[in-house]
C-alpha cells in the first residue's frame, strides 16, 4: 500500500520525533501532574484547575494527551497524571448549567480513554454523564446541537451551531455503542447532516458560525466568529470540520462523510502548501499581517492521516503526503524541544484577533496523536 510505503520513507523523522515527544513529556508529566495545563507563562505550564477555570473547553486535552502516550508506552507515569486530571476535572460537574457543547473535548478523551484502556467504570460514568449533557443540547427543529451558553460577545446564540462540534459528537457514537441506545447516534448523525447543509461550502471551505431560526431551524445568516470575518476561511474551523467528518464516517460507515471530509481537506491542503506547508489562521485574510495557526495544522495532519487509511491505496497519496509535510514543517519551525519550556508545539493562535502566536495545549495534543498514528499505535481516542 502507498500509506505503508510512505510511512516507511519518513521512519527516521517519525521515530526521532516520537523520541523527543516522549522524552519531554515524561518530564512535564510529572512536573505538571497537579495541573490542567492550557498554555504557558514564562515557559512554565498554566493551570485551569481552579473553581472559576475547571469548566474551560479544553480542560480535558492534558489528561487526553497522558492517555495517548501511556497507551503507547506502557509508562505508569503518563498514567498517574492522566487519571490525577480526571480527578481534578470532577469540579466541573458541581455546576451543571455551566457545562457546554464541548464536553466531548473535556471528557471523551480523559475520561472515555481511561475507561477504554482500563475498564474503569467511574470513568464510564462521567463519560456518559458527558454524553447526556451533549444530547441534551440537541434542538429537534432544525437538527444541531446548540453550541455555547447564554451570550457570547454580547449576542443571543440559542440558535447558534459551530463547526467545533463535529469533534464533540463522537462522544455519542461511543455513549449509543455502550448503552445499546441508538438515540445519541441518530443526535450525532442529525448534527453532522446539519453541518454538511450549513457549514460547509460548495469549494470545501467552511462557516464557523451559523445562526439558526430557533423556532423553524432554518439558516438566517453565518458570522464571522474565529476568522477573519463573515465568508473567511478560519484554518482550524477547517481543521475540525475535516478530522470530525472522517471520525462520523468510522463510526457509522456513511460514505457521504468520507467524501465531505475529502472536499475540505482538498480545500485545506491547496491553502496551505501555497504557505510551505504552515497553516495560517485564515486561509482568505489579507496578506498582512502574517498569522499562524499550528494547532490547525496538527488536528488537520490527525484527520489527513485517517482519510488516507480509509481510502484505497491509488486514492491515499496526497492525503498521507500532505500530513506529513505539515508535520515536518511544524516541527522544525514551531516546536521547542528545551527543558526550559513546558509546551512543545509554538505558534497558536486562539482567534485572528485575540491569542496571537502562543503555545496552546490542544496543540501539543494532536501533534501526539499524529505521531502517534504514524508510528503505528492502534489507540484512537476519539473512537469506540
Amino acid at each position: 500500500m502507498f500509506y505503508e510505503k510512505y510511512i516507511s520513507e519518513n521512519k527516521t523523522f517519525i521515530d526521532e520525533t516520537w523520541e523527543k515527544l516522549d522524552e519531554k513529556l515524561s518530564r512535564t508529566a510529572v512536573k505538571s501532574r497537579d495541573k490542567i495545563p492550557y498554555s504557558t507563562q514564562n515557559g512554565v505550564h498554566d493551570d485551569k484547575s481552579s473553581d472559576k477555570d475547571i469548566f474551560w473547553w479544553t480542560n480535558g486535552f492534558w489528561g487526553g494527551l497522558m492517555w495517548i502516550m501511556y497507551a503507547a508506552t506502557g509508562n505508569e507515569e503518563y498514567k498517574k497524571t492522566a487519571i490525577r486530571s480526571e480527578e481534578l476535572m470532577d469540579k466541573a460537574f458541581s455546576d451543571v448549567q455551566k457545562l457546554h457543547h464541548d464536553v466531548g473535548f473535556m471528557w471523551h478523551i480523559l475520561s472515555g480513554a481511561n475507561y477504554r484502556l482500563t475498564g474503569d467504570t467511574a470513568s464510564r460514568n462521567r463519560n456518559l454523564i458527558a454524553a447526556m449533557t451533549l444530547a441534551s443540547r440537541f434542538k429537534e427543529n432544525g437538527g444541531y446541537i446548540r453550541a455555547w451558553n447564554g451570550k457570547w460577545f454580547g449576542l443571543d446564540n440559542d440558535g447558534w451551531t459551530i463547526i467545533d462540534c463535529m469533534m464533540n459528537i463522537p462522544l455519542l457514537y461511543w455513549a449509543s455503542k455502550e448503552l445499546g441506545d441508538d438515540r445519541f447516534a441518530q443526535i450525532a448523525v442529525s448534527h453532522a447532516d446539519m453541518s454538511i447543509r450549513d457549514h460547509v461550502r460548495e469549494d470545501g471551505s467552511m462557516n464557523h458560525i451559523v445562526v439558526h431560526h430557533t423556532v423553524t431551524g432554518e439558516m438566517l445568516e453565518t458570522l464571522g466568529g474565529q476568522g477573519y470575518a463573515v465568508g473567511s476561511t478560519w484554518s482550524r474551523g477547517e481543521a475540525w470540520g475535516l478530522y470530525g467528518f472522517i471520525l462520523s464516517y468510522m463510526h457509522t460507515g456513511e460514505i457521504r462523510y468520507l467524501n465531505i471530509a475529502k472536499r475540505i481537506a482538498n480545500y485545506f491542503i491547496t491553502n496551505v502548501a501555497d504557505t510551505d506547508w504552515l497553516p495560517l489562521v485564515d486561509f482568505r485574510a489579507p496578506e498582512e499581517p502574517v498569522l499562524y495557526d499550528s494547532t490547525a495544522g496538527a488536528i488537520a495532519a490527525c484527520g489527513l492521516i485517517e482519510i488516507a487509511r480509509n481510502l484505497p491505496d491509488f486514492e491515499q497519496r496526497p492525503y498521507i503526503t500532505a500530513a506529513l509535510k505539515i508535520l515536518r514543517a511544524m516541527e522544525e519551525k514551531f516546536c521547542n524541544w528545551e527543558e526550559n519550556e513546558d509546551s512543545i508545539l509554538q505558534m497558536g493562535t486562539e482567534m485572528y484577533t485575540r491569542g496571537i502566536h502562543k503555545p496552546i495545549i490542544y496543540g501539543d495534543y494532536f501533534f501526539a496523536e499524529a505521531i502517534a498514528k504514524l508510528k503505528g499505535f492502534d489507540f484512537n481516542p476519539w473512537l469506540k
